[in-house]
């Protein structure tokens, strides 16, 4: 099955989720990817929400927050080879629905790098 949809062209909106849950094998890929322990990258970069372990986020001028490891200016995940299963997965299928009302959006402003919120 073929992807529909551009990942590179996005501005990350999946990476604004609130919660991107993350297991320990996904923790320990970061921690070698980051060379660092297991423990420190818990410490720095994860944290406890209702009950799930997911990873921490900072400001955006976009949609609020992003994942802690998203590069806001290039607009680029920092750790995409060693990113976490949801993220490796994500948008279960050949269809993404962000990409697919972006792309009708920038061609409706006609401007190729609009950035549409949902918030």
């Amino acid at each position: 099955m073929k992807n529909r949809y551009d990942c590179s062209k996005c501005p990350g909106y999946c990476c604004s989720y609130d919660q991107i849950e993350v297991s320990e094998h996904d923790i320990k890929r970061l921690a070698k990817h980051l060379d660092l322990t297991p423990e420190v990258a818990k410490k720095r970069y994860i944290k406890i929400d209702e009950g799930k372990t997911v990873l921490r986020h900072h400001k955006d001028e976009h949609y609020t927050s992003m994942c802690v490891f998203f590069d806001r200016e290039a607009r680029r995940c920092t750790v995409y080879e060693a990113r976490p299963h949801p993220c490796r997965t994500y948008p279960y299928g050949a269809t993404c629905g962000y990409y697919d009302f972006l792309k009708f959006e920038r061609e409706h402003q006609g401007d190729d790098e609009f950035v549409a919120t949902t918030r």
